[in-house]
């Protein structure tokens, strides 16, 4: 029996389900509480640590007290951890974000100074690009408490990944009464609008290095396009030098043998966004993230990542 390191929300619980039975279905869920999730009041800028939501995750499998993680894949460092490896990137979701709101929103239709809740940086500054009017506010919690602030009507909008909808609900819910029974409507934002964040809806299966019997059993799911994109993603990030917590987008599409890699880079306080893209071929996606991130940095982030990262010192200082 596979015994799979989760976290304990819905959403967590429900990907590590979805996994388990892609391989066979004989497993446990073991759910365990991050960092992240044991200060659920604090803003993820609070926090000066990599790795919020797979830390203990990443620790149990280390440990051997569980054969496999189910991650977020967007969640993960973009650096490696000694010991551990990717032993499955399965088929990626839709990697876009959505607008949830009662009716049916655009995000150019939305009406002026509209309250837009997200937990990301990365989303409120490109909501803020498009629409400087908003109000785009700081949110913590798991997607249904979101989408009731919506409901409720504490809130005239939420932001949130598409792929945990369609992981957490039916298409009819998505598409008729809406997620939990409530009288709303998700429309999806393109990337032009909010770029996504690197690997975002992806699944990431960790396994430890040296345990070849659990990485062969999970290399059946492992989706060769998902693994190119997610890895020109993650080095576009992992090139930039940024923090967990610098807001940074990213998106790969593949076509045949070329791959077309958009990046964003965003400076929270002067609400600067830097946007480009680059383009190569499946074989070299590094060679492609690199190229990216060198004209990021010559647009200018260069001195947009050291603002940021006196911003982050500065704000633990305190």
């Amino acid at each position: 029996m596979l015994r799979i390191a989760t976290r304990r929300s819905a959403l967590a619980r429900a990907q590590a389900t979805q996994i388990g039975l892609a391989l066979g279905g004989d497993f446990e869920l073991v759910p365990m509480a991050t960092t992240g999730d044991l200060h659920p009041d604090r803003a993820v800028e609070a926090f000066d640590t990599k790795g919020l939501f797979v830390d203990a995750i990443r620790s149990a499998v280390a440990e051997g007290s569980c054969d496999l993680a189910v991650h977020s894949a967007k969640d993960l460092p973009s650096d490696p951890v000694d010991g551990l490896t990717i032993g499955a990137y399965p088929r990626r979701e839709d990697p876009r974000d959505v607008l949830i709101t009662t009716d049916g929103h655009l995000l150019a239709s939305l009406p002026s100074v509209a309250t837009v809740g997200t937990s990301s940086a990365r989303r409120r500054l490109q909501l803020l690009r498009v629409r400087p009017d908003l109000q785009v506010l700081a949110i913590r919690g798991n997607i249904d408490t979101r989408l009731r602030k919506v409901a409720d009507g504490e809130l005239q909008a939420v932001v949130v990944a598409l792929a945990g909808l369609r992981r957490l609900y039916t298409a009819e819910e998505l598409g008729g009464v809406g997620p939990l029974g409530l009288p709303l409507k998700a429309v999806t934002l393109e990337p032009g609008e909010c770029l996504p964040a690197p690997a975002q809806g992806a699944l990431a299966v960790e396994c430890r290095s040296d345990d070849a019997v659990t990485l062969g059993t999970v290399a059946a799911i492992d989706d060769t396009a998902t693994r190119v994109a997610v890895d020109a993603e993650r080095a576009f990030q992992r090139t930039l030098g940024g923090g967990c917590l610098t807001p940074i987008g990213a998106l790969a599409k593949i076509d045949g043998p070329k791959i077309e890699l958009a990046g964003m880079l965003a400076d929270p306080v002067r609400r600067r966004v830097l946007r480009q893209t680059a383009t190569g071929t499946v074989d070299a996606p590094l060679d492609v993230a690199r190229d990216l991130a060198k004209r990021i940095l010559q647009m200018g982030g260069d001195a947009m990542l050291r603002t940021i990262e006196a911003q982050v010192r500065a704000g633990h200082a305190g």
